[in-house]
């Protein structure tokens, strides 16, 4: 019994770790420009690690000092918590299969339509109030200003490959036929119908091309590649945690074989 108690903490031990990179990728996902300003999935994640932490600890104390309520507590748990977590993992992959960049002429940047990406995603940034919150954090940033100080020939940026975000908030679509002056200054567009956002893109540096379409999807296609990042870790620790909880059950089905034997055997005697 006192074997399979050891056994049963250490396996908790590496449950507890494994909540490790799941709470690690939702800091990371939070520390990201876009994140930061969106904050759709980092805190699900970090609580989600957290209560992950938890119920392992609680399983770990319970295994090595033989507290049977604690690892009831763990086993019952841990389950609901392995299905949370499974859920979250399918949900991820499902909203993030759609929406990819769109090569253009003469350009090394892709740029990016709302349309492609899944309804749900599109539902985050199509409210006009939820937008205007995301646009005043986006714009409070750096990453057009840095363009501009990056790249003085028009054949210098063109040649760059820029980020998704960039592409669609901090330069008009190619496609209106804007003449480059810098990353961030265009003017003399020649196919102003070309899209609707050749209409309100603006020099302004608050302003450019934070209120475009084109914007939000760059938006949608940096969190999407971002959620699929983590997603991966959330998988692999899934997988860790469903193998720990399998060898869990079996060491406490075990301990418990044991614990009514050797009753069974101080009655018989």
């Amino acid at each position: 019994m006192a074997l399979s108690n050891n056994v049963i903490g250490a396996i908790n031990f590496v449950a507890v770790l494994l909540s490790i990179p799941v709470i690690g990728a939702g800091i990371w996902l939070a520390s990201e420009q876009d994140n930061s300003c969106v904050k759709i999935l980092q805190w699900p994640v970090i609580i989600l690690g957290i209560l992950i932490l938890i119920v392992a600890f609680a399983g770990f104390i319970g295994g090595f000092w033989r507290i049977s309520w604690l690892l009831v507590i763990y086993l019952v748990g841990m389950l609901v918590l392995i299905v949370l977590l499974a859920c979250l993992v399918g949900f991820v992959f499902a909203v993030t299969g759609r929406g990819s960049g769109h090569r253009v002429p003469s350009r090394a940047y892709l740029e990016y339509r709302l349309e492609d990406f899944s309804g749900w995603l599109r539902r985050r940034v199509e409210s006009s109030y939820k937008w205007n919150k995301i646009r005043g954090c986006l714009s409070s940033t750096t990453m057009c200003s840095e363009l501009s100080q990056r790249y003085r020939l028009a054949q210098d940026f063109f040649n760059t490959h820029i980020s998704p975000l960039q592409s669609g908030c901090c330069k008009p679509p190619t496609g209106c036929g804007y003449t480059f002056v810098n990353p961030t200054y265009w003017i003399s567009p020649i196919n102003n119908g070309a899209d609707m956002d050749c209409l309100k893109w603006n020099n302004e540096q608050t302003q450019l091309c934070y209120s475009c379409d084109s914007c939000k999807a760059g938006l949608l296609a940096s969190l999407s590649h971002h959620w699929r990042s983590a997603d991966v870790i959330l998988l692999v620790t899934l997988i860790a945690l469903v193998v720990v909880y399998l060898v869990g059950c079996c060491a406490f089905r075990n301990a418990r074989t044991q614990d009514l034997f050797r009753k069974y055997q101080q009655g018989y005697t």
